[in-house]
């Protein structure tokens, strides 16, 4: 089993910063693929991004690229989702998720956390 506990949302006005943190237990760290993923209101759950278990690779969806950076401590059993240049549209909230190896496809995770509120107001 492995316990995944997101912090870092709020609320930031448009174009601000955050930065998501996702802490990790129960199992070997280095071992897991970590992804992002978002839900707004209305719509499904969505990729956002993730990294293989060094975190030497990292996968991006189209409408973050650029903008988000994952990243990951396996010392510290952490990952990481900074986000710059928000916008409103980035409103969700966002899940952290572990699975064998990084992946877009939210079936390859097995394990998500509870989740964390981002609003960017304009």
């Amino acid at each position: 089993q492995v316990q995944l506990v997101e912090s870092g949302g709020g609320l930031v006005q448009a174009g601000g910063s955050l930065r998501l943190s996702c802490a990790a237990s129960g199992r070997s760290f280095s071992n897991l693929g970590m992804g992002w993923f978002r839900q707004a209101p209305g719509k499904e759950r969505e990729f956002v991004a993730a990294c293989n278990r060094s975190g030497s690779s990292t996968y991006y969806a189209d409408s973050v690229k650029g903008r988000f950076a994952i990243s990951r401590d396996n010392a510290k059993n952490t990952v990481y989702l900074q986000m710059n240049s928000l916008k409103p549209e980035d409103t969700a909230v966002y899940y952290c998720a572990a699975g064998p190896w990084g992946s877009p496809n939210r079936r390859d995770y097995a394990y998500w956390g509870q989740g964390t509120q981002v609003t960017v107001s304009s």
